[in-house]
């Protein structure tokens, strides 16, 4: 039996990482609302403004492989510590371009992409991390903590903190995004010899893999497995759908629901609240029901809430189809990681993560545009094609998800050497 198989509790190691991730979380809270308001000072022009998400996003897609590559071939803690110390740098140049009054528009964007390089490394090592501290059976305790702490921190916390903080003035959300920063960092290189990972790329004796050859690893260990090419292509889906149906949310919830402006803040958090009761119940519904059958049925409600509030706008539909929505998306989210996590070598975390992420975020964009051109014919028609296309795939689905196995009862292929890494069960071309 596997070492990581034999420990039942969490352990010092993950609170640790747990407490090192909370502090993260609130700077890129703190970041993710201080973006746009920073950029709403500096121009009045809308589609500059705008600018601040695709620059956000841009990272992800040509940077999220080549950050797993990285963490399969570093100490993880390194990359975790180095990905806060850099954000940490960054928070304290926009504190003295602010403060000399010489931040532009252009210099912002700089920043953000920079800032977004890091949080593609930071990312894929703390899901890379998770599987080296806590034992199989646990993983999905370890997510579902993960979740809500980022859920609350940066939803509950950090959202009206920044707000406050930057109406009393720019420079000391700012500074505390550095301070926050630079904690996140020293916990992670406090983090014992485990965190490090396998990151192993060539059999004892022969020489190293060069980097460029990996770029495609996660990509072939997916497609070499029925299970997580299927997963993958799903998860893909059902983002585009949901990128889609949610693209012109904003204008749903004041134009057509009538919620005040004012207000709008305090209905999002119904998002977040369905979010947390997500982690709250995954651990008792997966002991009941088990592993596929919870992520089938998650899936199914998360898509047809979503269809249900574009059929029926009203505000209390709303109200009620974010919060299971958002749950159940969480309750997936948490499962999902666990199962990847337990059926992929460690050594190959950091690209598989990479890859899928690349792939799943990188379409966000295009279902975006999607939902903004039907948001122009009607407002509730981007949630009816966006809820209505998930909710039939969720149906076709739905057996394979049923058939999912336990993370603690998966199959994980330590496999032979990385030239022929494949996905357990997957037969090799001759």
């Amino acid at each position: 039996m596997h070492e990581d198989e034999r420990r039942t509790g969490l352990g010092p190691a993950f609170t640790n990482l747990f407490t090192a991730n909370l502090s993260s979380s609130l700077g890129d809270g703190i970041a993710r609302v201080a973006a746009p308001l920073l950029a709403a000072r500096l121009t009045d022009d809308p589609l500059l403004v705008a600018g601040i998400a695709a620059v956000a996003l841009l990272p992800w897609l040509f940077l999220a492989i080549p950050a797993g590559v990285l963490i399969d071939r570093v100490d993880r803690r390194r990359a975790l510590g180095v990905a806060n110390g850099v954000r940490t740098l960054l928070a304290l140049a926009l504190v003295l371009l602010v403060a000399t009054g010489t931040l532009t528009i252009w210099w912002l964007y700089v920043v953000l992409f920079v800032y977004g390089a890091f949080e593609t490394v930071y990312d894929g090592a703390i899901r890379a991390v998770v599987p080296s501290l806590v034992g199989r059976a646990d993983l999905h305790r370890a997510n579902s903590r993960i979740e809500a702490g980022e859920l609350v921190v940066q939803n509950f916390v950090a959202a009206p903190l920044t707000s406050w903080l930057f109406a009393a003035a720019v420079v000391i959300p700012l500074g505390v995004n550095a301070v926050v920063f630079a904690v996140g960092a020293v916990l992670a290189f406090l983090l014992p010899r485990a965190a490090a990972g396998d990151h192993s790329t060539a059999p004892s004796g022969a020489p190293p893999t060069a980097w460029y050859r990996q770029l495609v690893d996660g990509f072939r260990f997916i497609m070499a497995s029925r299970m997580l090419r299927t997963l993958w292509f799903l998860s893909t889906v059902t983002g585009l759908c949901y990128s889609a149906g949610l693209a012109t949310w904003v204008l749903f919830v004041l134009d057509r629901l009538d919620v005040p402006e004012a207000w709008f803040g305090t209905f999002m958090l119904t998002g977040a609240l369905g979010g947390i009761l997500g982690t709250v119940v995954v651990g008792r519904a997966k002991r009941a029901l088990g592993t596929g059958t919870v992520m089938a049925v998650a899936n199914l409600l998360a898509n047809l809430a979503l269809l249900a509030v574009g059929v029926v706008p009203t505000i209390g539909v709303a109200v009620a189809g974010m919060v299971l929505s958002s749950g159940a998306v969480t309750v997936w989210n948490v499962l999902v990681m666990s199962l990847r996590q337990s059926v992929i070598p460690s050594r190959l975390l950091g690209r598989v993560h990479g890859t899928w992420r690349t792939l799943l975020w990188g379409t966000m964009p295009l279902g975006s545009l999607l939902g903004g051109l039907l948001g122009r014919v009607d407002l509730v028609l981007p949630m009816v094609v966006g809820g209505g296309v998930a909710t039939v795939a969720g149906v076709v689905w739905f057996r394979f998800l049923r058939t999912l196995p336990e993370p603690e009862d998966a199959d994980v292929e330590p496999g032979p050497a990385p030239e022929a890494e494949t996905a357990p069960g997957a037969t090799l071309p001759e």
